[in-house]
């Protein structure tokens, strides 16, 4: 039991070990103690608009009610079975709205618990079908630049190891990675030969990696690459899905196919930790036979967790019946519009950009700085977005913001206007 008189952070200073967190020198914590629509309420009673989605993953806002109540209903019937030998209706339904909303040609659905997990699961189904076709040499991905997957060791293998995974150089798989420009694709699995075993995106917008934008023709580009080499294109749309691009989809948006297709985040709305990799039928059909070595063996606890697909459910149906992708674009245009009329031709503010939702730019700081994801202007800017009610977290000297859709004007415009006041601190 906790000591009554201990403050809620010194609790946290003496047991908690953080995400994505230097603790000897970002030692500041918000003590969060409810949310409601994009907005945070912490413990000494200020409010802060959530202008990221809490890592992007609250798509419609928090405590949503509809959410709230497909939980609990689910919970009343079935809280959890293991879905080795079983099945359920909240996965079979999930699977049967979900499937003819993704791109073309995705007939199968294998759950897991993250984003990391998806992909892992992908580049093993990839990776295991060229094996089982007696190719088992095709073991090189192709990847873009500055790309980011998770940070599981498939995962991190294919996202570029900086600044993130150097230390892990010598456990990680080869991935070759190339520019997003055209012709890079297939010049890389070219030069791979009968070594390539396809490409992995995130199409539309490079996430973690500083919000790099790339446009349609990049994508495709990528899949036409694959499909004239029989390789696989794998999509990673853990964050870019459900919206976030301005379309339910990112490839979607672009007209590609992708033959694996990896989600989290946005699945449940931010309710529960559930990912979901997509898969053509060819995929499946390749591990199907009497020799049970030709399993695909791979599997979490808390696969198809009922609760979790009952959820994911209901925020599928609230982003048809909300025009979600709608939302998200209006919200983001606002911001990026207002931020374009404040920060003019000022030097300090470089490559603003938009896609659907997600609006970000460079910030250039005065003091000449190093740039990049570790620069120390990242927390400074965090800091002095707080203080001005918002919750940001730059990605080093990168901004954005990504917020729910519940987003208001007046929340957009403040966010745009921290935005724009962040830049001129610099």
């Amino acid at each position: 039991m906790s000591d009554p008189s201990e403050s809620f952070l010194a609790r946290d200073r003496r047991t908690q070990w953080h995400p994505y967190t230097q603790h000897a020198v970002d030692r500041e914590r918000l003590a969060v103690v409810g949310a409601r629509g994009a907005l945070l309420d912490l413990a000494d009673g200020r409010q802060l608009i959530d202008a990221i989605s809490s890592w992007w993953v609250c798509l419609h806002g928090h405590g949503e009610p509809q959410l709230i109540e497909a939980m609990r209903a689910q919970a009343l019937r079935l809280d959890h079975v293991l879905f080795a030998g079983t099945t359920h209706a909240p996965a079979l339904d999930l699977a049967d709205a979900l499937l003819p909303l993704a791109p073309r040609g995705l007939t199968r659905l294998f759950f897991s618990d993250n984003g990391s997990s998806a992909v892992e699961v992908a580049l093993k189904m990839a990776y295991q079908r060229h094996a089982l076709g007696g190719e088992p040499q095709r073991s090189v991905f192709v990847a873009l630049e500055g790309s980011y997957h998770g940070d599981t060791f498939g995962a991190m293998s294919v996202g570029d190891p900086d600044p993130f995974f150097h230390t892990f150089a010598s456990m990680l798989f080869e991935v070759r990675r190339v520019r997003p420009e055209l012709g890079a694709f297939a010049a890389a699995l070219d030069e791979l030969g009968e070594r390539a075993a396809g490409v992995i995106v995130e199409p539309l917008v490079q996430g973690a990696g500083g919000m790099r934008m790339h446009g349609h023709d990049v994508l495709r580009d990528a899949r036409a690459a694959t499909a004239a080499r029989g390789l696989p294109l794998i999509a990673d749309e853990v964050m870019t899905g459900f919206g976030r691009t301005g379309s339910l989809f990112a490839c979607g948006q672009a007209g590609v196919e992708p033959d694996l297709m990896c989600l989290a985040k946005g699945l449940t709305g931010g309710f529960m930790p559930m990912a979901a990799t997509l898969a053509r039928e060819e995929y499946f059909e390749a591990f199907l036979s009497e020799d049970r070595t030709r399993t695909f063996f791979h599997g979490h606890s808390f696969t198809a967790h009922p609760i979790g697909c009952a959820v994911a459910l209901a925020s599928l149906a609230l982003v048809q019946e909300r025009d979600t992708p709608g939302l998200l674009d209006a919200a983001g245009a606002r911001i990026e519009a207002r931020l374009r009329e404040r920060l003019g031709d000022d030097p300090r503010a470089r490559d603003l950009r938009r896609t659907g939702g997600i609006v970000a730019v460079d910030v250039v700081p005065a003091d000449g700085a190093p740039e990049g994801y570790l620069a120390s202007l990242g927390p400074r800017l965090r800091a002095a977005a707080i203080e001005r009610g918002v919750l940001l977290r730059p990605l080093g000297d990168v901004l954005y913001a990504m917020p729910p859709a519940c987003i208001d004007a007046a929340q957009a415009d403040q966010i745009a206007e921290t935005m724009a006041q962040l830049v001129e601190l610099a």
